[in-house]
């Protein structure tokens, strides 16, 4: 494998460094703060378990976006700067429910947004909450050391496997534990509502995984573009320094 094309060290932040760190926490930030809208797309064709829609939060078109900008963080700069990237990010989970939550517990002023409107809206709900960050916490952490592992196997070819099999199996382990944890485990542990029913949370999953996986398929190209930027910048870069 030539230099060139390996993962580059993370150490001096370049504007491809920041700007796919950056997008990967935007899209974070974005999926914490549209988690209470929930989405249906109409199908055409009704399918076993699902129905003739596709129901799911609207955090997981946002949340898809992040796999998309981790995979191409660990093809560039390499397993150990993914890992930081995603860790530092979880950790913010923390710090962006504080600043939401603390705006929803100041005092409003009359001409504002009515405050139960802005906590319905924002406020995520404690089974919500305990759902999304015990999933992003594995399936992120799983996307990257797969990614990484298939690397170590195919060298720099076949980017789309590793693109399509880390974000495929990362996003069937995140949807199975929000889903299980969110809509079951949690309302019946901390009694915040009523547990969905088995056939309901099945469908649920497999909804969710189905729209998940055909933006993993879709996004692929976008990967290869944006890494193959990338790399010809540094390989321009690297003729103007030799020059």
């Amino acid at each position: 494998m030539s230099q060139q094309h390996g993962p580059q060290s993370a150490a001096t932040p370049t504007i491809s460094h920041i700007a796919l760190s950056g997008l990967f926490i935007a899209a974070l930030v974005t999926a914490q703060l549209t988690a209470a809208k929930v989405l249906a797309f109409e199908l055409p064709a009704s399918i076993p378990l699902v129905g003739p829609e596709l129901i799911l939060p609207g955090a997981a078109l946002a949340y898809a976006l992040t796999y998309f900008a981790s995979d191409c963080y660990t093809e560039l700069y390499g397993k150990r700067a993914a890992q930081i990237v995603v860790n530092v990010g979880f950790v913010l989970n923390f710090v962006v429910l504080a600043l939401v939550w603390s705006t929803i517990v100041a005092p409003a002023h009359g001409s504002g947004v009515d405050p139960d409107t802005f906590e319905t809206a924002l406020g995520a709900s404690t089974n919500i909450v305990i759902g999304s960050l015990l999933a992003y916490l594995v399936s992120q952490n799983w996307d990257v050391w797969v990614f990484h592992r298939i690397r170590d196997a195919t060298g720099p070819e076949y980017l789309w496997v590793r693109n399509i099999a880390s974000t495929g199996t990362s996003q069937a382990i995140d949807t199975v534990i929000f889903v299980s944890i969110a809509f079951f485990l949690a309302p019946t542990a901390l009694g915040v509502g009523e547990a969905l029913p088995l056939e309901l949370l099945l469908g649920l999953m497999v909804g969710q995984y189905l729209l998940k996986l055909a933006i993993a398929i879709v996004d692929t190209p976008f990967v290869y573009a944006v890494v193959g930027l990338v790399r010809s910048r540094r390989d321009d870069e690297s003729l103007e320094t030799a020059t």
